[in-house]
C-alpha cells in the first residue's frame, strides 16, 4: 500500500481525538457520554430489539432458502482451514473475555435481581440461567452471522473489497467508492475500536482482580490494569506480526483447549448432576421462551424496564458494536463453504457452547448461594467487584489455586486473540479490504485499542465500557438493517447455480 486510505486518516484522526478527550477531561468524557446512552436506552431500546430479533431470522431464512447451497467463494473453493480450526478462531474472536468475565457474575447477579418474580427463589434461578443463555445466544451470532456472510459472499465470490462498504454495490452501485461508501466504513471502524475496546478492559478488569484475589498485595486500581494493558498489548502485537495462520490459529486452538479443560474442571469438580439437570432444563425454557424475550419490555414496570436497560439493551449494542469485528474476521477464515453450512455453524455451535458454558459456571455459583452459603453474591457486592466472581466461586472448589492460576492463563490469551483479530480486521477495513495489511497499520490500530481501553477505564471503568459499545452500535444497526436488502439483492441476482443444476438432472 504505497498511500494511506481516506478511510484510516478519517478513523485514526477520530479515534485520537476520543482518546485525547478521555486524557484531557475524563470526568467531561463520562457525562457526555453517560447522557448520550441514557438517551439511547430509553428511546431506542425497542429498536435493538426489533433489529436484533430481524437480522436472526433473516439469516436462519437464507440457510433454509434456495440460496443455502451458494458457496462463499467459487464453486470449486474448499474451505481453507479445518472445521476444528475454523470453531475455534471464531468462537474466540466472537465472544472471548465477556465469557469468562460474566460467566459466574451474570447469573449470580440475575439471582439476587430478577427481571421478574422473587429473588433467591427457585424460579429465580431458572430465570436467571435463562437470560443469560438468551443474551450469549442466537441472536448475536445472528447479528455476527449477518455481517460475515454478506462479507465472505461479496469477496470470495464477487470479487469486491473485503470492506462493509462493498456490501452496498446491489444497492449503491458505483456510489460504494463515494462519500457514502467512506461513511459506512468509518461508522463500522469506530463502532469495532470502541467495541474491543470495552472487551480489553474488561479483561485488564478481571485479570486485576484475579492477581488481587491470589495475592492482595496485588491492588486492584487503574494504574495494575493500565500495566496489564501494556504487558497485554506487546504480547498481542508480536502474534501480530506473525500472521493469521499462525499466531491467530495457534492461540485460539490453545484458547478453545484451556476454556474446555476449565469447563470440565467445574464441571466435574462441582455439582455434576445437578448442571447437567439444570443445563438441559434451561435450554428446554431457552427454547420454549425465546419468543417472548426477543421482544419483551416492560412500559408498565419501571423496575422491569431499567433492569432491560442494564443488561439486554447493553448486550444487543455490545454484540451490534463487536459485528464490524467479528464479521469481518469470520468472513476471511470462511472461504470455501456454503451459506447453509456458514449459518448452522456460526449459529449452532457457539450457542450449545455458550449455553452449556453458563449452566455450568452460573450454576456453580447459583448452587453455592442456594445450598452452600457461597458468599459470591457478598464478595462482589463489596466495592462493587464483579470481576472476582469467577475466583470467589473457584475459591470454594478443589485445587482452586491452580483453577484460579488457569483462569487468568486464559483471559489473558482471550485478550491477545480479541486484540489480535481486531487489529487485523481494522487494517483490512482501512486499507480497502486487503486480506493481509501492512504491520504498520495493524500496530497502529493495535496501540489506539490499548489507548482506547485506557482511557474508558480512566473515565468511569466498567460503566465508561458500557456506554462506549451503546453509544457505537447505534449508527451501525441501520448499517446492518441495509446490509440485509442489499444482501438479499446481490443473491437474487446469483443466477442460481444450484437450481439450473437439478433442473438438468
Amino acid at each position: 500500500m504505497k498511500k494511506l486510505t481516506p478511510v484510516f486518516i478519517i478513523s485514526v484522526t477520530l479515534a485520537v481525538l476520543f482518546i485525547l478527550w478521555g486524557a484531557i477531561a475524563p470526568q467531561n468524557l463520562e457525562v457526555v457520554s453517560g447522557t448520550a446512552q441514557n438517551f439511547l436506552q430509553e428511546h431506542f431500546g425497542w429498536f435493538y430489539l426489533i433489529s436484533a430479533t430481524v437480522i436472526l431470522l433473516f439469516t436462519i431464512y437464507l440457510s433454509f432458502s434456495k440460496y443455502g447451497n451458494i458457496k462463499l467463494g467459487k464453486d470449486d473453493d474448499e474451505p481453507e482451514y479445518s472445521t476444528f480450526s475454523w470453531f475455534a478462531m471464531l468462537f474466540s474472536a466472537g465472544m472471548g473475555i465477556g465469557l469468562v468475565f460474566w460467566g459466574v457474575a451474570e447469573p449470580v447477579s440475575h439471582f439476587y435481581a430478577p427481571p421478574m418474580g422473587d429473588a433467591q427463589s427457585a424460579e429465580a434461578a431458572e430465570t436467571a440461567l435463562r437470560f443469560a443463555f438468551f443474551h450469549w445466544g442466537l441472536h448475536p451470532w445472528g447479528i455476527y452471522a449477518l455481517i460475515a456472510l454478506a462479507l465472505a459472499y461479496f469477496k470470495f465470490r464477487k470479487n469486491a473489497p473485503g470492506t462493509i462498504s462493498a456490501i452496498f454495490y446491489p444497492l449503491l452501485g458505483e456510489g460504494v467508492n463515494g462519500p457514502i461508501g467512506k461513511t459506512i466504513d468509518v461508522i463500522a471502524v469506530f463502532a469495532t475500536v470502541f467495541g474491543v475496546a470495552t472487551s480489553l478492559g474488561l479483561g485488564a478488569i478481571q485479570i486485576n482482580g484475579g492477581l488481587t484475589y491470589l495475592n492482595s498485595s496485588i491492588p486492584n486500581e487503574f494504574s495494575t490494569q493500565i500495566i496489564i494493558i501494556i504487558g497485554v498489548t506487546i504480547l498481542f502485537i508480536l502474534s501480530a506480526i506473525s500472521g493469521i495462520g499462525k499466531g491467530i490459529k495457534w492461540l485460539s486452538n490453545a484458547n478453545i483447549f484451556l476454556a474446555i479443560l476449565l469447563m470440565f474442571f467445574f464441571l466435574f469438580a462441582g455439582p455434576t448432576t445437578f448442571l447437567m439437570n439444570l443445563f438441559t432444563t434451561t435450554l428446554g425454557n431457552y427454547v420454549e421462551f425465546l419468543p417472548k424475550m426477543s421482544f419483551r419490555l416492560s412500559p408498565f414496570n419501571e423496575g422491569g424496564s431499567n433492569w432491560i436497560k442494564d443488561w439486554t439493551i447493553f448486550y444487543w449494542a455490545w454484540w451490534i458494536a463487536w459485528s464490524p469485528f467479528v464479521g469481518t474476521f469470520i468472513a476471511r477464515v470462511s472461504k470455501g463453504r456454503t451459506i447453509r453450512e456458514f449459518v448452522i455453524g456460526v449459529l449452532a455451535v457457539p450457542t450449545t457452547f455458550c449455553a452449556l458454558w453458563f449452566a455450568i459456571f452460573g450454576g456453580t455459583g447459583i448452587h453455592m448461594e442456594m445450598f452452600q452459603n457461597g458468599g459470591i453474591w457478598s464478595a462482589m457486592e463489596q466495592g462493587n467487584y464483579t470481576e472476582i466472581a469467577l475466583f470467589s466461586t473457584l475459591d470454594q472448589l478443589p485445587f482452586s489455586m491452580v483453577a484460579s492460576v488457569l483462569s487468568i492463563i486464559l483471559i489473558s490469551i482471550f485478550f491477545i486473540t480479541s486484540a489480535d483479530s481486531a487489529t487485523f480486521v481494522l487494517g483490512m477495513q482501512t486499507t480497502n479490504g486487503m486480506l493481509n495489511p501492512p504491520l504498520k497499520i495493524k500496530l497502529t490500530w493495535g496501540l489506539i485499542q490499548a489507548s482506547a481501553a485506557a482511557v474508558l477505564l480512566w473515565s468511569g471503568g466498567l460503566n465508561a465500557l458500557q456506554t462506549a459499545s451503546i453509544v457505537s452500535a447505534f449508527p451501525f444497526v441501520f448499517i446492518l438493517i441495509c446490509i440485509m436488502f442489499s444482501l438479499h439483492k446481490g443473491l437474487k441476482e446469483e443466477g442460481m447455480p444450484v437450481t439450473r443444476k437439478k433442473n438438468v438432472l
